[in-house]
């Protein structure tokens, strides 16, 4: 399917300049869905490990604070945990990858102020305590890599429908295009050369029969 346009030289060599810029443009975001295929690759792998760590981990984290809870009670450790309340602090910067911004995570923790009584409580929940605070940084990293996942979804998606847009739309129709104007263009040559041709032999015709004398100037 053709471009609605003029078969217009003025309109064929425009066509050309954007068939130019169109095919640039199809590599251009070509090398582009390599790369961020590439990028999926990796970080998808790198996902698939960290979600693997989290699932083998949380359950052993979330296992000492059930016997930490069945050694005492709810209650005392719920009052423990209140009573060493840590400050922690989460900042979410930017990095980009194949220009797809992602999250970069970073946590600090402020200092305990508080403490619980050794005596009322096991010595599973100082494990629990320990290993939740270890824990917390591979969870962050695993939302990280998974949000990050989701994005170059999103990007790889978006860049594959313009590269078959330019591919399978856009440069072929231009090409059909520039094509029909330039047939168009030749077969109305041909028609004012051929139209030219014809009005030069009716002009020497008539010179002719002028210089016989069968009509008169």
């Amino acid at each position: 399917m053709r471009l609605a346009v003029n078969p217009t030289r003025m309109e064929l060599l425009r066509l050309r300049k954007r068939l130019v810029v169109a095919q640039r443009g199809h590599k251009l975001l070509k090398d582009k869905l390599d790369g961020l295929m590439k990028d999926f690759g990796r970080i998808t792998l790198e996902y698939k490990q960290a979600r693997l760590e989290v699932d083998r981990e949380l359950p052993k984290v979330l296992k000492l604070f059930v016997l930490a809870e069945a050694t005492s009670s709810r209650l005392i450790v719920e009052d423990a945990l209140e009573a060493t309340r840590q400050e922690m602090q989460m900042v979410v910067k930017s990095q980009r990858v194949m220009s797809v911004t992602i999250p970069k995570i970073e946590i600090s923790f402020g200092k305990s102020e508080g403490g619980y009584s050794l005596i009322h409580t096991s010595s599973e929940l100082d494990k629990a305590v320990i290993q939740m605070k270890e824990f917390l940084p591979q969870l962050l990293r695993m939302a990280e890599l998974e949000e990050t996942v989701r994005r170059l979804c999103i990007e790889i998606e978006k860049t594959r429908r313009r590269v078959n847009a330019l591919e399978h739309t856009l440069i072929p129709r231009m090409k059909e295009t520039i094509k029909f104007i330039k047939n168009k263009l030749d077969e109305m040559e041909r028609s004012t050369t051929s139209q030219l041709m014809r009005i030069k032999a009716q002009r020497l015709a008539r010179e002719r029969a002028i210089e016989a004398g069968e009509i008169e100037a």
